[in-house]
C-alpha cells in the first residue's frame, strides 16, 4: 500500500493544498473554523464541547451564529470586518475527540469478551 501512495503523493499533494486554499476561503468569508462544521449530534464531538473551556463553546456558538446571519443577509464577513485576522484551521477540541474514540474503541476491544 506505500508503494501506491508513493505513486500517488505528487499528484494528491498539490490538489491537497488547492482544496486547503479554497476551503480556507470558503471558511474565511463566513468567519468559521474547519473544527465549527463538525456536528454537534456526534456523541464524540457533544461530549468533547462539554469538556471544553467555556470560551472555546462559546467562541464557536458565536461564530455559528454570526455565519448562519452572514448566509441570511448574503454577505460576508469580510463585508464588516476587513481587517479580522482570521485561523480557519486553529484546532480546539479535534485532539479531545481523537482521544474520546481512541478510548471508546480502547473500552469496546477490552469489553468484547462479554459478547463470546
Amino acid at each position: 500500500m506505500s508503494g501506491l501512495m508513493k505513486l500517488l503523493d505528487p499528484i494528491l499533494a498539490p490538489a491537497a493544498r488547492f482544496y486547503r486554499a479554497q476551503l480556507a476561503k470558503d471558511l474565511n468569508k463566513m468567519g468559521l473554523r474547519y473544527e465549527d462544521l463538525m456536528s454537534r449530534d456526534e456523541p464524540e464531538v457533544n461530549e468533547a464541547l462539554e469538556l471544553a473551556h467555556p470560551d472555546v463553546v462559546e467562541g464557536r456558538y458565536r461564530r455559528l451564529k454570526r455565519a448562519s446571519d452572514l448566509a441570511f443577509k448574503q454577505k460576508n464577513l469580510q463585508d464588516y470586518a476587513p481587517d479580522m485576522t482570521l485561523e480557519p484551521f486553529k484546532l480546539e477540541i479535534s485532539q479531545d475527540v481523537d482521544k474520546i474514540l481512541q478510548r471508546d474503541v480502547e473500552f469496546d476491544l477490552l469489553n468484547n469478551y462479554k459478547s463470546g
